[in-house]
């Protein structure tokens, strides 16, 4: 019995973690080189940015959702036309979901390591490859 109470307070200790990462992330949305502002429209016509890490793959753009909290990325699904701010440059998009072997090899040549893993609580991975309109 006291086992179980044992790991249950590490997991709830790790949830909280987990839950602590994401937000602090979602809060301050940390800009750097490899990444770009991605701007998305809801059924409301209401815009919202957000920052996520650039991929490229065979000289095309992509962005991931790696994360539990992604509204981004179901609101791009029901519009996929986005605009992105990169390296002073703002343009228009459309994001095309990614799957299959495109998915994979996207993924394999933008592996995360174990601890980010850790830290956003194994959450799936899913891509849009950002095609100019």
């Amino acid at each position: 019995m006291k086992a179980l109470k044992i790991v249950a307070i590490l997991f709830l200790v790790y949830v909280g973690v987990v839950v602590l990462f994401e937000s602090m992330l979602g809060y301050f949305q940390p800009e750097n080189q490899g990444t770009l502002v991605l701007t998305t429209t809801d059924e409301d016509g209401i815009s919202t940015d957000r920052v996520l890490v650039r991929n490229v793959s065979n000289g095309h753009i992509y962005v991931s959702a790696n994360h539990w909290p992604r509204a981004w990325y179901y609101e791009t699904l029901e519009n996929p036309n986005v605009r992105i701010d990169s390296e002073g440059t703002t343009g228009e998009y459309l994001a095309v979901p990614v799957t299959g072997e495109e998915h994979d090899r996207v993924d394999r040549e933008n592996p995360h390591g174990i601890g980010f893993m850790l830290l956003v609580g194994f959450a799936p991975r899913y891509f849009f490859r950002l095609d100019p309109r």
